[in-house]
């Protein structure tokens, strides 16, 4: 199922999910907004698709448009995903996990705008949580560590103790950069490319999160 699972356990104060492929299934809007996207400027959608996962929009149009059109492209990105909601659902486990975790004790790091993750959360009847750090809010996207900093901090927590859970190698580098223990969910990449994950799973199906004083204690199976 995953790379080096046994029954790993992690006491935590808090854990910092990234969205996209972690808590919600996009993958299939993802595409083919991109794919659309691509076709409007004549580039190379399987290049594109090859390179953005788990990284703001804006980094990785800089890799393929001059500085002058990458405002524009962004936006209109952001449009087609916006319009294109009816396929995306909570992953597996999630809509259990996540209401039954303290407020307090949990955020999302995501490399999406804040408006497109509130509208995917809504559309997969996911509750969006008090702190949510976007692409607007760091000024480096993943695998810069930001992100995951900022989140801990706006709990109020030390980044050490908390639990950064991913699907993209991406974002396992931003919460290694941390000092944090990582988590990987293999659904979207494979567990091999995971493997710099302390544990990887197959989904949330595998983990179970239990409610003590002062900490949560995450439980992965294999």
């Amino acid at each position: 199922m995953g790379h080096r699972v046994t029954d790993m356990r992690f006491r935590v104060e808090a854990v910092l999910f990234d969205i996209d492929g972690t808590l919600v299934d996009s993958t299939s809007a993802v595409v083919r907004t991109w794919r659309k996207w691509a076709a409007t400027y004549g580039l190379d959608a399987e290049e594109i698709l090859r390179v953005c996962h788990g990284r703001r929009t804006e980094d990785t149009i800089a890799e393929f448009l001059p500085l002058e059109q990458q405002a524009a492209a962004v936006a209109e990105l952001e449009a087609l995903e916006l319009s294109d909601l009816d396929d995306v659902v909570a992953l597996p486990a999630t809509q259990e996990l996540l209401p039954a975790l303290p407020r307090h004790r949990w955020a999302a790091v995501t490399s999406g705008s804040r408006r497109l993750m509130e509208a995917r959360l809504a559309a997969a009847r996911l509750p969006v949580p008090d702190v949510l750090v976007s692409a607007e809010d760091v000024s480096a996207g993943k695998p810069d560590p930001e992100g995951y900093l900022k989140a801990a901090a706006a709990l109020g927590y030390d980044i050490a103790h908390c639990l950064v859970v991913e699907d993209a190698p991406a974002g396992i580098r931003a919460g290694g950069a941390t000092g944090a223990p990582t988590l990987a969910v293999a659904t979207s990449h494979s567990s091999s490319e995971l493997s710099a994950a302390d544990a990887v799973i197959h989904d949330l199906t595998s983990c179970a999160i239990e409610v003590v004083p002062d900490a949560l204690l995450v439980t992965t199976s294999p």
